[in-house]
């Protein structure tokens, strides 16, 4: 059965969302932790919205009906409703949302109205528009932002408060490769970035307009930020989702386009010249080769490659 907690849906709707939901649950369909987002038609409006659910249970409790078994922890399901489907680009996003409540979930501090009703009220602004506000903050200074996610440098704001801190964060965390390219060379990655000279990009937020220090860039980057910047007049957050997540997928297919003409290098000269090529013409040939000389590292031969690249490029 299900226990209404808190709704600002009108009764109808709600009846009609909580049979869903009941329904849902019926038939195993709602992993912990892990949310939905599906097409839901209710009465009010008139249209079917998007609805993203997820159920969890509360982190302190569940501890202690680990150790005391007689205990049930108490299970909780949260949805939040927008225009469209669209909310699935935002799912991690929404996930960790709902990660950081239940964490912090603690009814029996009558903290429902306090915290949790605020914060569930405000899903839309936290989770769905930092991307937005990082673009209308940086305009073209994002090239620098894109290249900085791309190329695992540490990154550190500066006099920044906490929402614009956060909104950088995630926006770093949307941009990465995170989860796209192994993880033994995304942890190598950021060693080798720590250890440059320049370190760290600074973000320094005391003004107006965000300064950089210590920024890098490149054309791959520059052309992408222009993406951005030129979505910026319709101010849809799920644009912007879109470009960011078309940005990773053309570098993820620069990466395996170079990989592939590195091991046909390892046994043909004049492949070893279309990898030079395509170095210069894609934009990003700093990053890429920064990338794959750690993924060959182990690999004599293609390491041999990646060495004579190098040489190519600083000439």
């Amino acid at each position: 059965s299900l226990t209404l907690l808190d709704t600002n849906l009108p009764a109808e709707a709600e009846t009609e969302l909580r049979s869903f939901i009941a329904k849902r649950l019926t038939k195993g369909a709602l992993f912990e932790g892990m949310g939905n987002v599906v097409s839901v038609g209710l009465s009010i409006p008139e249209y079917k919205v998007g609805c993203y659910y997820c159920r969890f249970q509360q982190e302190n409790l569940l501890e202690m009906a680990t150790l005391e078994s007689g205990i049930n922890a108490p299970e909780y399901v949260v949805c939040f409703l927008g225009g469209s489907e669209k909310e699935d680009t935002f799912r991690l996003e929404l996930d960790k949302y709902i990660q950081s409540l239940k964490i912090n979930l603690d009814l029996e501090q009558k903290t429902l109205e306090t915290y949790v009703n605020p914060y569930l009220r405000s899903w839309f602004e936290n989770a769905i528009c930092p991307i937005q506000r990082v673009v209308q903050l940086f305009q073209e200074k994002l090239a620098f932002l894109l290249h900085a996610a791309l190329s695992y440098t540490p990154v550190e704001v500066k006099n920044a408060d906490e929402r614009t801190e956060k909104d950088i964060s995630r926006f770093l965390a949307a941009a990465s490769l995170q989860g796209l390219v192994q993880e033994g060379t995304m942890t190598s990655l950021c060693i080798a970035m720590t250890e440059e000279q320049h370190k760290s990009m600074i973000i320094d937020c005391s003004g107006p307009q965000p300064q950089l220090h210590n920024a890098g860039s490149n054309r791959f980057c520059e052309d992408w930020m222009h993406a951005f910047v030129n979505g910026a007049e319709g101010g849809n957050p799920f644009l912007f989702r879109q470009i960011l997540e078309n940005f990773k997928l053309k570098a993820i297919q620069d990466i395996n386009n170079l990989k592939r003409f590195i091991r046909q290098a390892e046994m043909n000269h004049y492949a070893l010249f279309k990898c030079y090529m395509f170095l210069k013409n894609c934009g990003s040939g700093d990053i890429l080769l920064k990338i794959v000389k750690v993924e060959h590292a182990e690999m004599p031969e293609a390491r041999n490659v990646v060495t004579v690249l190098e040489e190519f490029m600083r000439e």
